[in-house]
């Protein structure tokens, strides 16, 4: 049976490096990227010039002016980092055709079959960390492993430049390590749980799950999920975006803030970016995960689907995963929607409640103007203060 290889590329710290890219100047200064520069604005990276000054990621602004004189704030530039992810997925893409793109730093590659081709692993993830480096000035770092979980793991943990975690080593790995790093402990009941019994490592959670009824009893739903990662399992499949089909819409907030008015304005904001792709491709999605990212480095995912493609409709969806996820008082750093498992939307116009109809053609009519005058030329008050336009 063929091995399987599966490559995690983090780009670390990868705005700070863009930056510096851009401006050489920036190098050995220390520097702040913020949300916002607003007082309630939050780091989003910094340099190690900066962290020696006593400045974290999640610290307000109002914070930084007072603390640090000599640091230098940038304000978050999406289009520039988003363009040299696109710079890193054509290196990448250069070793196998299998790659998954994971938000801006952070890259899958499926290298079953490469082996042969290739030869060693680690020698072949070090060509790829050498190849990035040389083509984009960008550093990073490799972890290699059977399965997706397990080599994401490896880059967020380990600090050497690449390392391999052998097949049938997955557990010893993780034992050592604290059960955050599991997607599981991301929810809220599981982490509040585990707290609750004074689990620190992952080997209490291995041990705990040698006692199947028990430790269905403690963790439920979660249950199979949180053994399975705690093993190190994993059988998802690295997948290219062509084979994805996904709509991704993402905002990382303008200002640190817990206001719920804001929250919801963006969200409806998002919400009407991907109902307009929805209708473009005259589709439905049966899943709709919406994630929320906070300052303090935690995440919380709602899924749900989408059976409708006007705007008040996908909206009143996100609102709702939106409102089941929000269970922290953290301040919220980023809100993303991805839609995908697509199938064709069915016109039942005649069949549609008149509410429905009317739902529909408003949305249409603001379509219209969008594409005449731009995505962002009709907005609601709400949604324009949200995104800092007033």
């Amino acid at each position: 049976m063929t091995a399987r290889d599966v490559f995690h590329i983090r780009l670390k710290e990868l705005e700070l490096q863009a930056e510096r890219i851009m401006d050489p100047g920036l190098k050995t200064r220390p520097i702040a990227i913020i949300s916002s520069p607003q007082p309630n604005g939050t780091i989003v990276s910094l340099s190690p010039e900066a962290e020696e000054d006593g400045l974290f990621h999640g610290m307000k602004v109002s914070v930084v002016r007072k603390m640090s004189q000599g640091a230098q704030l940038l304000p978050y530039n999406h289009s520039l980092y988003a363009r040299v992810n696109w710079y890193v997925y054509q290196v990448v893409s250069m070793f196998t055709p299998i790659v998954e793109p994971e938000g801006f730093d952070g890259f899958y590659l499926d290298m079953k079959g490469i082996r042969a081709i290739r030869g060693d692993m680690q020698n072949t993830g070090m060509s790829i960390v050498q190849r990035i480096q040389e083509q984009t000035n960008i550093s990073g770092m490799v972890g290699i492993s059977v399965n997706k979980l397990v080599s994401r793991i490896v880059t967020s943990v380990v600090p050497e430049i690449i390392h391999k975690v052998q097949e049938g080593e997955e557990a010893q790995f993780l034992s050592p390590l604290k059960p955050l790093v599991l997607p599981a402990v991301k929810e809220n009941s599981v982490n509040r749980l585990l707290r609750f019994l004074w689990i620190e490592k992952i080997h209490h959670i291995q041990s705990m799950a040698s006692q199947p009824d028990e430790f269905r009893t403690f963790f439920g739903a979660y249950a199979v999920q949180l053994s399975r990662e705690a093993h190190g399992q994993d059988s998802s499949v690295v997948k290219p975006p062509q084979l994805q089909g996904h709509i991704l819409e993402q905002t990382v907030l303008p200002e640190d803030t817990n206001d719920k008015n804001v929250f919801h304005a963006i969200v409806k904001d998002l919400a009407e970016q991907v109902a307009f792709k929805l209708r473009k491709r005259r589709q439905v999605a049966d899943k709709i995960r919406l994630e929320i990212h906070y300052t303090d480095g935690h995440q919380r995912i709602r899924t749900g689907r989408i059976i409708r493609i006007d705007d008040r409709s996908v909206f009143a969806v996100c609102r709702r995963l939106f409102d089941k996820a929000n269970e922290r008082r953290n301040r919220v750093r980023t809100i993303l929607l991805d839609v995908s498992n697509f199938r064709p939307y069915v016109n039942q116009e005649n069949l549609f409640p008149t509410a429905e109809i009317r739902n529909m053609a408003m949305s249409r009519a603001v379509e219209k103007v969008r594409l005449k005058y731009g995505a962002r030329s009709l907005q609601t008050a709400d949604v324009f203060q949200a995104l800092g336009r007033v």
